[in-house]
Order: C-alpha cells, then sequence, then structure tokens
C-alpha cells in the first residue's frame, strides 16, 4: 500500500499537488477535499463572465471529481469539510455537506490549501444584506451574476481597487452596468506608483467609471452606498473587494505555527510546524527575495511552484527555494498594465537607496500598425544598478518587458546587463532597441552622473514657482499643447538659440520623447551649461499625470491643452 496524501481545497495549490503526487507514485492514495461543489476551477478568470468574455459559467470549471478519478485516479471529494485536525492520531474530520455525515480520515502527509477569503469588514452596516457580494468562486460569481439579472440592477459599486476590484470593475462596465469604484487609499492597484497609476485611472475615467478615491464605505443600503466622507453613491448591488485574509483557522486549531504576516508558516519546502503537514498557496507566508522579509502573495504561479515543491519534498526530491519578486498584470480597458518586484515607494519605505527611470518609447517601430506609447518605469538600486521592479503600461505587449525585467531581477541582473541584453527584433514586434535596453541606457547615464532628472511629479511645483522649462518640440507640436509657463526652442533649432537660455538659474528641458530633451540636455552640457535638467517622462507623462486630478477637483491646469498621442 503506497502513502496515503490528504489535500484540504483544491484550486491552483491543492489540485497541483494532487497531479504532481500522482505523477511522482502510482501507488500512492491521493485524497482532495473541497468545501464547495468546485474542485478545479479558474479563479482568476471569474471576473470575465460577468461581461460574458467567458461566455458559460461551467466554463470557469476546469475539471470535476470524475474527470480527476478517471485520468489521475485521484479521489476529489466536493461538498466535503475539513473540521480539524488530530495531529498525534494523524487523521482529519471530515463533514459530507450533503448528508451530515462526519468521518476519520488517516494520512502519511496532509497538505493545506484553503486559500484566502475576501475581507468583510463588520463596521460596515448592511455588510450582510441580500444585494452585498464578494468574490471568491464560481458559485459566487454565478449568485451575482443572477442577483443582476433577477433584480434589473443598472447601477453597481465595487469597492476595492486591487486585482478582483479593478477586474469586476471592467466586466461589469463592459456589460452595460453603471459602476462606481470606491478605494479608501488614494490611487487604485498597489503595485503601481503614484505616477504612473494616474494612467489607469484615466482609463477609468474614459470609460465612464465613476472612480472615488481617498475614501471609504460607512453604511449599505438597497440602494445606495453611504461613505464615510458623507457622499452617497447609487448602487442596488455591492462587490467588496478590497482584499483578502488567509484562512488559517484550520491550520491554527491545530496547533500549526502562524508567521509574522498572517499566513501559515513554512520552511523552504512549504513544510508547517509539523514535518508531516504541508501548506502552499494564498494561506501561507513566504520570503520575499528582495526585501529580505516575509511576506504573502495571491497569485496562481507561485502556488504551483509551491504545489510542486511540496510534492517533490514528500519523494526526496530537492528544490531551491529563490523566494518571491511578485510579478503581475491586468488589463483595464484599453491598457495593459504589468509590474515586478519592488515599486519605488515599497523600496524606500524598506530603506532601500534606488532611482528610477520614467520612458516613453513606442512598442514597435512608428511606422507599423499598431505601435503605441509604453510608459515604462524602472526601479534600481543605488549605487549599485541592481535591477529591483518595473511597472509598464500601455495598449501593447506591457507584460513581454516585464517578463524580460522578472527574469533578469531574479538572477541579480544589473543595468549594464539589462544594456546588453540581446532580444528579438522585428517591426511589427518591438524596435531595434527595445523599451528595456532604453529604459537600462537612460538608468546608466543618471547613475553615472551624466545628467539629471525630476519627474513628472515635480513639474506642477515647477510651473507655480515659475521655474525656466524649455520645450524643445517643434512649433507645432508646441501648439498644440504645452506648459503654461514654457519656453518652445524646437531642438532643430537649439544651436542658434543657445543665447536665450540663461545661465545663473536652472533650466528644466522636456519633449513629445525623452530622447529629444536627453540629446538637448547632452547638446547644452557640451557647450558650456551645468544648469539644465530634463523632466523625466515628456510632454504625455506630464499630461498622463495631471489629468485625473484636474478633473476630479477642477484645480488650475499646468498645460493648454492636453495631449495623449
Amino acid at each position: 500500500m503506497g502513502k496515503r496524501i490528504l489535500i484540504v481545497g483544491g484550486v491552483a495549490g491543492g489540485a497541483s499537488v494532487a497531479a504532481r503526487v500522482r505523477r511522482l507514485d502510482e501507488e500512492a492514495q491521493v485524497v482532495m477535499f473541497e468545501r464547495g461543489p468546485h474542485v478545479s476551477f479558474s479563479n482568476c478568470s471569474l471576473p470575465f463572465f460577468l461581461s460574458r468574455t467567458v461566455e458559460e459559467s461551467d466554463d470557469l470549471v476546469l475539471m470535476d471529481p470524475q474527470q480527476f478519478k478517471k485520468q489521475y485516479n485521484i479521489d476529489a471529494r466536493v461538498n466535503h469539510e475539513v473540521l480539524s485536525v488530530d495531529r498525534a492520531a494523524k487523521t482529519i474530520t471530515v463533514k459530507d455537506l450533503a448528508t451530515g455525515q462526519t468521518t476519520q480520515e488517516a494520512y502519511d502527509k496532509l497538505v493545506l490549501s484553503p486559500g484566502a477569503v475576501p475581507v468583510m469588514p463588520r463596521s460596515i452596516e448592511g455588510i450582510d444584506g441580500p444585494n452585498v457580494f464578494s468574490v471568491r468562486n464560481v458559485v459566487d460569481i454565478r449568485k451575482l451574476d443572477d442577483y443582476l439579472a433577477a433584480n434589473k440592477v443598472q447601477d453597481v459599486a465595487v469597492v476595492g481597487g486591487g486585482f478582483i476590484g479593478v477586474e469586476v470593475t471592467e466586466n461589469l462596465r463592459l456589460a452595460g452596468k453603471n459602476v462606481s469604484l470606491i478605494e479608501a487609499m488614494d490611487q487604485i492597484m498597489a503595485p503601481f506608483d503614484y505616477d504612473m497609476v494616474q494612467i489607469l485611472h484615466k482609463e477609468m475615467l474614459d470609460h465612464g467609471v465613476k472612480l472615488i478615491l481617498s475614501d471609504g464605505v460607512k453604511k449599505i443600503d438597497a440602494a445606495q452606498v453611504e461613505l464615510q466622507s458623507g457622499k452617497k453613491v447609487a448602487a442596488q448591488a455591492v462587490v467588496m473587494a478590497i482584499g483578502v485574509r488567509p484562512e488559517t483557522e484550520l491550520a491554527k486549531a491545530a496547533g500549526l505555527a502562524i508567521g509574522e504576516t498572517g499566513g501559515i508558516k513554512v520552511d523552504h519546502n512549504y513544510v508547517t510546524s509539523d514535518p508531516d503537514i504541508y501548506a502552499v498557496g494564498d494561506a501561507i507566508e513566504v520570503y520575499h527575495k528582495l526585501t529580505h522579509k516575509a511576506t504573502r502573495l495571491a497569485l496562481a504561479g507561485p502556488a504551483q511552484r509551491q504545489a510542486r515543491a511540496a510534492a517533490d519534498h514528500m519523494y526526496g526530491i530537492p528544490h531551491n527555494n529563490n523566494g518571491v519578486i511578485g510579478s503581475s498584470v491586468v488589463k483595464v480597458f484599453d491598457q495593459n498594465a504589468a509590474s515586478t518586484g519592488l515599486n519605488e515607494k515599497t523600496a524606500k519605505a524598506q530603506g532601500i537607496a534606488c532611482d528610477f527611470v520614467y520612458v516613453i518609447p513606442g512598442d514597435k517601430v512608428g511606422l507599423m500598425p499598431g505601435s503605441h506609447p509604453l510608459h515604462f518605469k524602472l526601479l534600481y538600486e543605488y549605487p549599485t544598478g541592481r535591477l529591483l521592479g518595473a511597472q509598464a503600461i500601455g495598449k501593447g505587449e506591457a507584460d513581454k518587458r516585464i517578463d524580460v525585467i522578472a527574469a533578469l531581477i531574479s538572477t541579480g541582473g544589473t543595468l549594464e546587463d539589462l544594456k546588453e541584453l540581446e532580444l528579438c527584433y522585428a517591426p511589427l514586434f518591438g524596435t531595434a532597441k527595445d523599451v528595456v535596453n532604453h529604459a537600462a541606457l537612460v538608468g546608466l547615464n543618471l547613475l553615472y552622473g551624466r545628467f539629471r532628472q525630476v519627474p513628472v511629479t515635480k513639474v506642477r511645483e515647477l510651473v507655480e514657482s515659475k521655474a525656466f522649462i524649455v520645450d524643445v518640440r517643434e512649433k507645432g507640436e508646441y501648439a498644440a499643447g504645452h506648459l503654461v509657463n514654457s519656453v518652445n526652442i524646437p531642438l532643430s533649432e537649439l544651436r542658434g538659440r543657445m543665447a536665450e537660455i540663461p545661465t545663473d538659474r536652472p533650466v528644466y528641458l522636456h519633449c513629445r520623447s525623452s530622447q529629444r530633451s536627453y540629446n538637448a540636455v547632452m547638446a547644452l552640457q557640451n557647450s558650456g551649461y551645468h544648469n539644465v535638467v530634463n523632466i523625466s517622462g515628456s510632454y504625455l507623462g506630464i499630461c498622463c499625470y495631471e489629468y485625473y486630478q484636474d478633473q476630479v477637483t477642477g484645480r488650475e491646469k499646468i498645460v493648454t491643452a492636453y495631449n495623449f498621442n
């Protein structure tokens, strides 16, 4: 008789453990318990059913118990809740939710993959109302969709601007609903820095989403949501997506160690404080490769790798745990937004000395169809040049560029490594000097002190303080929109008009693309000007950064006209 391996929870973690065990051991008895009716489903695809991008909710279910039995000889028991673990006896107590019967099941090895549960604050009045929903599984998304249809709901409030909240918002909007996205912080999508996320804020406004930031929910009733500020938002249905917490009740009751972040504590092989019990997925605490600290990471890719490592360890197969860096991508209407590693705010909060590059080159050769600007922010350690993280937003392949950076971060890569990285090129796919190579070159110039820059976040301050700003775009570009106090000296005229540029005060240069203003800065520096500073992000970056706050606050604009082309 082979090992008896019991698994609590399915989906990415539990089901992957089960499949790997079977590939390693044909004799093992593998039993997987799932409290809900589906043991294997695409939880990352759940929001897309609301817009019928996924046409049928049944399409979200990847495998049923019969398929697990026939294809893998795995006993997958749905509607079975594991109530407790007896570590001394090496048994679990399981309740069949259909019959109410409880049984004891013995194990040689036990794997916990219970996932994480949505946070539903009890402090919000009306949180238990019939019109309040969360999105965790197929049952949840069906329940929400059925309620919207049965009650002819037109106004929906989504609370929380993380991955689930943003994707639910988009798909409800695509389904024709009036959607308000409410976020208590001053931005959506925490993996992105404030300067970069303004592009996504604009995208929400452009697609008719009522985006409410820096305000929380106080009360929910049948027709509206009342915010902490006293504002009222029309909503006949509310989707709570403010975050998740690891489901650790079973582990705590069994006396297993819980980590400092609140997840189940595991070693590098995903063994808990009990050598016969493993834990994987959203419920555990993991090691962050860059901060060297414990963290939690609710992503399917890491969960599957953890599952394989845990199964391998049961059979003496070694595993090299390199920690996590947190790579992700999300689609926000027409924008693709990807990130990896640390962002600027996190790196600074961790006390890591760093600097960054913000460039907006084209993602393909400009004359090719489908070429679009790609906003790219690259973070590196100072003074080593070690890559720390990156963020990319655009209509093109943001994920491809972030995947490149993720690979280099995982191997300890630097700006020098990125500069020399040889990547595929053809005009329809990219540029000869790819976005990531371009960013590396700018980063090295900054690292080595070849020129200085200020970020788009400082431009309003420069305008309001009457700083001397030179716009080096051509006259037609300048006429289409410019900073209100800027002076237009096109790059094509710069060498003949240098006398117009003062030497006794700082001079700030910008253009449509960072390359032109960089060329202007270098031309001036090489002509004896030591007071010139480049504005990173260009006029496009300035417009993207300023737009959302201009619209929602009605403040005075610092541009004569926005230009997003």
